[in-house]
């Protein structure tokens, strides 16, 4: 539990502004280095082995806006696009630490 706890001190995963980049993003908070501009989404159901496609993900690099479809970023997005099974759409995340 130790080393859990040092390191969500440290890390933090933010919502990724679709016309900005996690560079300034992260920049702009106490977890001020980017580690990564990931947009992922995760398949319904439960794993039922290791080698199991669990969802996509798309790692954009910190230092430019890749994707800026509002439709990727949480904050814009519809009330009922959020985590209902049915938005075809990935959301984008900073993710970001302290230096």
């Amino acid at each position: 539990k130790q080393w859990y706890q040092r390191r969500v001190a440290i890390t933090a995963g933010l919502a990724k502004e679709a016309s900005n980049t996690c560079d300034n993003i992260c920049g702009a908070t106490d977890f001020n280095i980017c580690d990564a501009d990931i947009s992922i989404q995760g398949m319904p159901g439960k794993a039922t082995s290791y080698g199991q496609r669990l969802g996509h993900y798309y790692n954009y690099g910190c230092s430019a806006v890749g994707n800026s479809n509002v439709l990727f970023d949480e904050v814009q997005a519809e009330d009922d696009a959020i985590l209902t099974g049915s938005n075809p759409w990935y959301f984008r995340f900073c993710c970001c630490r302290k230096a």
